[in-house]
């Protein structure tokens, strides 16, 4: 029996309807849904997507969901408006606070320990922003199970805001939490959210410390991993406004980081496939990945292009982008 990982990474709002339609495309070409991944690790966006396929909700339903179509009689209740409870394409005005004053201190003294974004986010002012409507919605799907789900297990990423100190929730050993509050954790963008808070200690989205943090899963043996990266690219369109073209090139930095803790996972013989937004799919999504306008066409794209290449022949073993 084949032993498989999913890895759903970063990626906002636009990244959660990206990885939605790369979810359908890896069902339709692949033949793989929920049920044939032993664990998910979810990052942020992804933490969110996570939770939904623990507690059983299908691809089909993600996706109908998604485009607002009226909910089958066999749907689950899914109280989410993805264009207004994400908090819109801007963030409100933050505290005039420092994020974490501890671990500030820790960068000045030692800011080779730190991912680069990890290292700039306690100098961030505290953001205001509210998550409650995720939390919510995780509460409400995990409400009929009294552990944390198993098929496939779900695995979530954040930060802890005072060390810096990469958390994975779920996961044996890690420290004690709800579904609802490690995906809450997990999407907490430091300057834009408040951070959130379990067991006196807080934690900020996964995404500071990694887009996917694939290499979490190399102790585990897997046979394969599926890694669907939003936030990662390996082919690049063109864009005209210094906002997407400086969008571009952090994404850059990120697929890097994302190749070299896959490279790890490879190292120890997992086959390790990584789709991530291809040219057709940034033109969609533009600069801002909190834009909830761009959020149709985004899926839609999605749908195509993630399918289109997973159909190339290359797509087994190797990185392709949609």
């Amino acid at each position: 029996m084949t032993r498989r990982g999913l890895v759903l990474g970063a990626g906002g709002v636009l990244g959660f309807a990206w990885t939605v339609g790369a979810l359908a495309a890896l069902e339709q070409t692949d033949g793989l849904g929920p049920a044939d991944f032993e664990v998910c690790v979810g990052t942020s966006a992804g933490s969110v997507l996570a939770a939904m396929l623990g507690c059983g909700i299908t691809v089909d339903q993600m996706v109908r969901h998604q485009q607002g179509q009226r909910p089958r009689p066999e749907d689950p209740v899914i109280s989410f408006n993805y264009d207004r409870d994400s908090g819109g394409a801007r963030p409100p005005r933050p505290l005039f606070r420092l994020g974490s004053p501890k671990l500030a201190m820790e960068v000045v003294r030692r800011p080779h320990r730190f991912p680069p974004l990890a290292a700039l986010t306690p100098f961030f002012p505290q953001g205001r922003g509210t998550l409650a409507a995720v939390t919510g919605v995780v509460q409400a799907l995990a409400s009929d199970t009294d552990d944390w789900p198993r098929s496939p297990a779900p695995w979530i990423v954040a930060m802890d805001y005072d060390s810096g100190r990469r958390v994975v929730f779920g996961r044996e050993g890690s420290p004690p939490a709800t579904l609802a509050q490690a995906v809450t954790a997990s999407c907490s963008i430091p300057g834009w959210y408040a951070a959130t808070e379990i067991d006196g200690r807080r934690y900020v989205d996964g995404g500071t410390c990694s887009p996917t943090s694939v290499d979490v899963l190399a102790k585990l043996g897997l046979d394969e991993v599926y890694v669907l990266a939003p936030m990662a690219s390996f082919a690049y369109d063109r864009p005209r406004t210094p906002g997407a073209s400086l969008e571009r090139r952090v994404r850059r930095a990120l697929t890097k980081r994302m190749v070299r803790e896959a490279a790890k996972l490879r190292a120890t013989g997992t086959e390790v496939t990584m789709l991530g937004p291809g040219p057709a799919d940034l033109a969609a999504m533009g600069a801002n990945l909190m834009n909830p306008r761009r959020r149709a066409a985004v899926l839609a794209t999605s749908l195509h292009t993630s399918a289109e290449a997973l159909r190339r022949p290359s797509a087994s073993s190797a990185d392709v982008a949609g």
